[in-house]
């Protein structure tokens, strides 16, 4: 079945999915259901069927509106008199943050010593614990936090030499 049979087949159930979501996620019950459409034609592109449409729509809109109650929380209504947010997008933020974990990397790197391989284990995305820290690293479990504490240090006295600290607001110079 393609997207198109699919939504044919189950409109009515998506537009009562999506107005039944919409009512507590504070969005138009409109987007609800153009975003599940989006969804649909991703997973239906490469021609898989879906086992359970049904079952997939419903979950597809409960996931949408989750998205949704969590974007409504992260956002800040716009204010003309108060200061404005430097990024303006969170296609922004994201590359920004990219950029800030890259030059973070590339300072890591510098570091002396054991440093570059003990910091690289801890900002792990696998979330590592000290055990296996110590095995990877061969160091005792008992020396990585004065280790860390040391090659903290030495990263902050880095970055800070690099990087001039914004002074708090009204302080400029």
């Amino acid at each position: 079945m393609t997207a198109s049979d699919l939504l044919n087949s189950l409109g009515a159930l998506l537009s009562a999915e999506a107005a039944a979501e919409a009512a507590g996620t504070g969005i138009d019950a409109a987007d609800l259901e153009q975003g599940v459409r989006l969804r649909l034609l991703e997973r239906t592109s490469n021609g898989e069927p879906l086992p359970e449409p049904a079952r997939w729509l419903r979950r597809a809109v409960r996931a949408e509106a989750r998205g949704a109650r969590r974007l409504a929380r992260r956002e800040v209504p716009y204010d003309p008199t108060g200061p404005q947010p430097l990024i303006a997008s969170l296609a922004e933020r994201t590359a920004l943050d990219a950029e800030e974990r890259r030059m973070l990397l590339e300072a890591v790197e510098r570091l002396p010593g054991r440093c570059p391989a003990l910091i690289r284990a801890l900002l792990s995305r696998s979330d590592l614990t000290y055990r296996e820290i110590s095995s990877e690293l061969g160091m005792s479990q008992g020396s990585l936090g004065p280790v860390r504490s040391r090659c903290l240090g030495c990263l902050r006295r880095m970055l800070t030499a690099e990087v001039a600290v914004p002074l708090p607001r009204g302080n400029e110079r």
